[in-house]
């Protein structure tokens, strides 16, 4: 009786240092992954809600609240013009849609420069700077970069007429002279969208200038012909003045103007005059003044 009793007990140590084993390794597997999820916690990177679009959207789209969706953004690279809220998006309700002015691909960041505000169309007005008006100049194949012109390009542009003025050698003699440097296209044809990507020979172009230089085209377009050089899109190179004519595309020198001289004045011979009867005489006497 006394074995068993004994065996029981063995038995039953046994056992509690099976369990008491058990617990402390689960104990230790839970406090392994709680120092792992805390690790994790601490090296995620911060984030915040914000409004994305929830599939492709091209230029001319309305925007509504059935387009968007809320997503995580990594808070560190939020870029600018974010909306975080329904409010800010659309401001006015969500029956007054914003127009896209810039394509948009799924789950990207709607931002303030990509579309226009709230009831607003896509039109070139809200591409205009503070103080810039728009102006249009016709274009063809060979004017125009053979259709490789897009919004948001820039260009210099160049007057090619006649001079109705200056010194006789210049008068009527065609020229070719830069008149506008680096202006920026907001429009192509009638299409403001910036994505597109067919080269198509334009019929006009439409640029962002100030009042000033809107009054100085006008002049130059309806005086002359005007050109369009392409500008790279990381140059910045301030154009100087730049003007060529045929002569100085040949290389011909002007031929010097030889003034003629002076012709001698007519000697004075001064007189005064006698009657002598019938008859007047003139008699030379020596000139005073």
């Amino acid at each position: 009786m006394r074995a068993v009793f004994g065996l029981v007990l063995l038995v039953g140590f046994g056992l509690a240092g099976f369990a008491i084993y058990m617990v402390k390794d689960h104990f230790g597997a839970q406090q392994a992954l709680i120092d792992k999820t805390n690790a994790r916690a601490a090296a995620a990177v911060p984030t915040v809600e914000v409004y994305a679009v929830n599939r492709n959207i091209e230029y001319g789209e309305p925007l509504t609240l059935e387009d968007v969706i809320v997503i995580k953004y990594a808070k560190e690279f939020l870029p600018e013009g974010t909306f975080m809220s329904e409010d800010d998006l659309f401001p006015d309700g969500a029956d007054v849609a914003r127009v896209v002015t810039h394509g948009m691909t799924l789950h990207e960041p709607v931002l303030a420069s990509k579309v226009t505000e709230p009831g607003q169309n896509a039109g070139i007005t809200s591409s205009l700077a503070n103080g810039k008006r728009a102006f249009t100049i016709n274009v063809d194949a060979t004017t125009g970069v053979s259709g490789f012109l897009r919004p948001g390009d820039r260009v210099d542009v160049y007057w090619t007429g006649s001079i109705a003025s200056g010194g006789l050698e210049r008068q009527g003699r065609q020229i070719t002279r830069l008149i506008k440097s680096s202006l920026e296209l907001i429009a192509v044809d009638q299409s403001s969208d910036k994505t597109r990507n067919s080269a198509e020979v334009a019929k006009t172009v439409t640029v962002q200038v100030s009042p000033q230089d809107v009054a100085s085209l006008a002049q130059a377009q309806s005086t002359g012909n005007l050109s369009l050089s392409l500008v790279g899109k990381n140059d910045e190179t301030i154009a100087t003045a730049i003007e060529v004519d045929q002569r100085s595309l040949l290389g011909i020198e002007d031929a010097p103007i030889i003034a003629e001289a002076p012709l001698p004045e007519p000697e004075r011979v001064c007189t005064i005059r006698q009657r002598r009867g019938a008859e007047v005489v003139e008699t030379p006497i020596p000139c005073t003044n």
